[in-house]
């Protein structure tokens, strides 16, 4: 049986952070290098790996990503190798290598906890939406792994001097030096996104990158009322 099964078999870490697969993020801890996970994304561990849920810097810096339930991260430490999943969903990882990225709250699954992050309202949206949008920020030397709801296409917007339009339940992350405005579109309800009526889009332009994800479920989105 375990020759049938060699193929699905578990396989080394090349860095920090790595995938198996498509819908598996797995992660090399160790002592004094702690992680931020999505709450409930364990999925399987080897060696020693302790948890705490809802620490208290999570409790501090996420006041704008609170539900009923609490901020979903948990803090992971130990050393061994740490499965981590949501449901399905793909799996992006990447190093951050010093650089920023603005993220759909929803769309984290789990990030060096030695990273600079923080929530933000995204500005100049509110007027459009007609509810406020909060993203996670998050920079520095380390790794952080994103989930999307199917594979993920990266946009980058500094390849011309157009503007890229989005739906906002189809957006994952952007590089947080892009510029940011909201656009209605009366006669293309009918073809962006779900929505009847009106369309909504996101625009960026400037230099950087834009990460869409093939779903537009708007139950994904971190959305406030304003």
């Amino acid at each position: 049986m375990q020759q049938h099964l060699a193929g699905f078999a578990a396989t080394p870490v090349q860095a920090r952070m790595d995938t198996h697969g498509h819908h598996i993020a797995k992660i090399a801890m160790s002592s004094g290098r702690d992680l931020f996970a999505r709450s409930g994304s364990m999925i399987a561990y080897e060696g020693f790996i302790q948890y705490e849920s809802n620490p208290p810097t999570v409790r501090q810096l996420a006041g704008g990503w609170l539900t009923g339930e609490g901020a979903p991260l948990m803090k992971c430490g130990g050393d061994g190798l740490l499965y981590l999943a949501d449901y399905g969903a793909d799996v992006v990882v990447l190093d951050l290598g010093g650089e920023s990225i603005s993220v759909n709250g929803t769309n984290i699954l789990a990030f060096d906890a030695h990273l600079q992050w923080g929530v933000e309202r995204v500005k100049g949206l509110a007027k459009f939406a007609g509810q406020g949008m909060f993203n996670v920020t998050v920079g520095g030397d380390g790794w952080i792994a994103l989930t999307s709801r199917g594979t993920p296409i990266v946009v980058d917007c500094g390849r011309g001097d157009d503007e890229t339009y989005v739906d906002p339940d189809a957006l994952v992350a952007w590089s947080p030096n892009l510029k940011v405005k909201g656009k209605r579109s009366f006669k293309a309800g009918s073809m962006i996104g779900r929505g009847s009526g009106e369309a909504y889009q996101m625009a960026f332009s400037g230099q950087g990158i834009v990460v869409v994800q093939p779903s537009e479920d708007s139950t994904d989105r971190l959305r406030i009322r304003g």
